[in-house]
């Protein structure tokens, strides 16, 4: 499968998510890819949606980023430098009770199953459509739900490749 079909992806509900997400009132999202195209039009798009948004350019400085802002979310790449499966789990357990997405443009069924044991909350193929990204986003971090959005309306659709 190489789009999201609509459906909400797996795990979605299945980790502890409740407590930080329904702590507090505003959303930081943290947005890890080495793809500065990909996580520029991220970061925009969730920004206008009122969320501050935080961005990595790969594994290492998205655990420091971690530290230092404590996310409510975070949206990350698998293949970059610093990534991979060790990292997710390092990230999973840094974060205790923030949901994971994972956005892979290497994905396959075991890579879905390895990322599951890993904690990652979510999972999307790319291209990925920025609506479907966003559902994920409200079920499985009600605090995104709640944030007021800006004036701005703009959708973005990730191009068919």
């Amino acid at each position: 499968m190489s789009r999201s079909q609509g459906k909400l992806p797996f795990g979605i509900g299945s980790r502890n998510l409740n407590s930080k997400c329904e702590q507090v009132s505003s959303c930081t999202i943290l947005v890890v890819d080495d793809d500065s195209a990909m996580r520029s039009l991220l970061v925009d798009e969730l920004s206008e949606n009122g969320c501050n948004v935080i961005e990595s350019s790969d594994g290492n400085e998205a655990l420091s980023h971690i530290k230092l802002y404590e996310p409510n979310l975070i949206i990350t790449d698998l293949k970059m430098p610093g990534g991979g499966f060790e990292y997710l789990r390092n990230v999973a357990a840094s974060v205790q009770n923030c949901p994971i997405i994972l956005i892979t443009a290497f994905g396959n069924s075991q890579t879905k199953q390895e990322a599951q044991a890993c904690g990652v909350a979510a999972y999307f193929d790319k291209p990925v459509r920025v609506k479907d990204l966003k559902a994920a986003l409200q079920q499985v971090c009600p605090v995104v739900k709640s944030v007021k959005p800006q004036t701005c309306q703009n959708s973005i659709e990730w191009p068919n490749s």
